[in-house]
């Protein structure tokens, strides 16, 4: 069953890399999240996104993303992981992935390879932070980049994660609980 205010990014029509990394066990959480491998965005943030992925062309890149619409299940599974406020939003606030308009990117150069932006995704330190001055200059100099396309797109960013972005007043938006799970899926997953 679709949500009608969710569309799906389809990295063959619309030219963006997707590597949904909660779809793996390489993440925070150490096993894997998603249930769903879909690409999923709010359409408002969708169009941000292609208008990005248009930016990022002109300068010879290519917006990759790393995680899109996180269902609220997915989000206490984090909090658990990482019951840190800087980094993973309380699910009792609601994340903005949940509401379908937050994306975590970085860029990819003309071979593919993500662009060395210091740190990995989810690495929750301070080095992370978008303007860290402890970093060199190319590093810098990429995250700089992201910023300008994401913003340039508009998207605005957080002060803890250089790759997490999202549409302004992302609050005003509603929560999605697009993947209804059952009360035993959702037991086997927190337990």
């Amino acid at each position: 069953m679709n949500h009608p205010d969710l569309v799906e990014i389809d990295p063959h029509t619309d030219g963006l890399a997707i590597h949904l990394v909660y779809a793996t066990a390489d993440n925070l959480a150490g096993r894997v999240i998603y249930q769903d491998m879909r690409c999923l965005l709010h359409r408002d943030a969708a169009a941000c996104l292609l208008k990005a992925n248009q930016l990022a062309r002109l300068a010879g890149y290519r917006v990759q993303v790393l995680d899109a619409y996180r269902p609220p299940y997915a989000q206490q599974l984090l909090w658990r992981a990482l019951p840190n406020a800087e980094y993973v939003r309380d699910p009792a606030l609601g994340s903005h992935h949940s509401r379908g308009v937050a994306v975590d990117v970085t860029l990819l150069d003309e071979h593919d390879t993500p662009l060395d932006m210091g740190t990995g995704f989810d690495d929750m330190r301070t080095l992370s932070h978008p303007f860290n001055p402890d970093l060199p200059a190319p590093v810098q100099r990429n995250r700089l980049v992201l910023l300008g396309i994401m913003m340039g797109a508009g998207f605005a960013p957080i002060a803890s994660e250089w790759w997490h972005f999202e549409l302004p007043a992302a609050d005003r938006y509603a929560l999605i609980d697009h993947h209804h799970l059952s009360a035993e899926q959702l037991h086997a997953l927190l337990a």
